[in-house]
């Protein structure tokens, strides 16, 4: 096939050119190549075009025209290297590009747990002012204590999937986990008037939300994780059901490990020998596989943790509400002797696997 620098000719032109209809004084005298009429009468058939080239070629080797065109796109300098190629290199230079583009996955939707403080189960704390924050590590309103533990951020990427993955911004995220010790503000035994490592944060125009917090512990029966809802607005954050995801990110083992030997984590150590992705009972479907974070940094200067949410919109959430029972502070510490303000007296105080 002759190389060229021409101008791209659409097929459509190409196609046009070569079926218009002539007057009968011309008829006779229409030039043709290969039994195609030349677009170009007055000129050589080396000089008819790309797409006559094309189409040429595609005839002589009986592939299918419209496939081979949709790869116009590429450019001519592409074009012209899978045309003088064989077979087999057209087919494994279309075949590279599919594969570049993988398909998101939804984020599953699990249990909030007893512990949530969203008033699904007790109190509230997404009515209080101050809840909108990106640094969670403090408690706010009346108590500004702060969790100690190793420095964590925490980035999620929110995006909907039926906007081919566009960023949702304008979404809420509220985020909470338990502290150095295996137990929750709001619920566990001392710490029910504090409500640190909870927090909300709007998600900005790249779909991203982040969190300044502490690496969580592990407490018996659990895989580490930290949980989080997705709300269409911060406007919507007060009421649970308004929730379009709500689901539990999933700490790396090695990273763990790493943490957990240090001071003031000691009882995780043993927790963590007790329960794995397979077995904990949020995780154990799938091990965790779109609920893994990725994790960089070490424990002098923090850890960063990321996850890429995928939110299907268009679909009903299944999940959110707390499991029957309930009440308990995380194990790691010592349940509370009572429910918390808002909580039905009559609840259990044994703490469920599903926290």
């Amino acid at each position: 096939m002759a190389q060229h620098d021409r101008n791209f000719v659409s097929d459509h032109e190409a196609r046009s050119a070569r079926v218009a209809p002539l007057s009968a004084s011309r008829a006779a005298a229409v030039r043709t190549y290969e039994g195609r009429v030349l677009p170009r009468q007055e000129e050589d058939v080396d000089d008819q075009g790309l797409a006559f080239d094309i189409a040429t070629m595609l005839d002589r080797r009986g592939l299918d025209r419209r496939r081979m065109l949709g790869l116009l796109t590429l450019g001519a300098a592409g074009l012209g290297l899978a045309a003088c190629g064989d077979d087999d290199t057209a087919s494994a230079t279309s075949t590279s590009n599919t594969a570049s583009t993988s398909a998101l996955s939804e984020i599953p939707d699990e249990t909030a747990g007893p512990y949530p403080g969203d008033g699904s189960n007790g109190t509230n704390v997404l009515t209080q002012s101050g809840v909108v924050r990106s640094d969670i590590t403090s408690s706010f309103g009346t108590s500004t204590t702060t969790a100690p533990g190793i420095p964590m951020t925490l980035t999620l990427n929110i995006v909907d999937m039926v906007a081919d993955d566009s960023p949702m911004e304008g979404a809420a995220v509220y985020v909470w986990h338990c502290d150095r010790d295996g137990n929750y503000s709001l619920y566990s035994d001392g710490i029910t008037n504090e409500n640190y490592l909870r927090g909300v944060q709007a998600v900005d125009a790249n779909g991203d939300v982040t969190f300044t917090s502490i690496f969580p512990a592990c407490y018996s029966g659990r895989w580490p994780h930290i949980h989080f809802e997705v709300y269409p607005s911060v406007d919507d954050i007060t009421d649970a059901t308004n929730a379009i995801a709500t689901s539990q990110l999933a700490l790396p083992e090695d990273v763990c490990d790493t943490v957990y030997a240090t001071t003031g984590y000691e009882q995780s150590i043993t927790n963590l020998a007790g329960v794995t992705l397979a077995s904990d009972n949020v995780f154990s479907d799938d091990s965790g596989a779109t609920q893994l974070a990725t994790v960089t940094g070490d424990t002098t200067n923090g850890y960063a943790v990321t996850l890429k949410v995928g939110v299907d919109t268009s679909t009903t959430p299944t999940a959110g509400s707390a499991p029957s029972g309930g009440g308990g502070g995380g194990m790691g510490g010592t349940p509370p002797s009572g429910a918390p303000s808002g909580m039905p007296t009559d609840m259990p105080t044994d703490r469920p696997t599903s926290a």
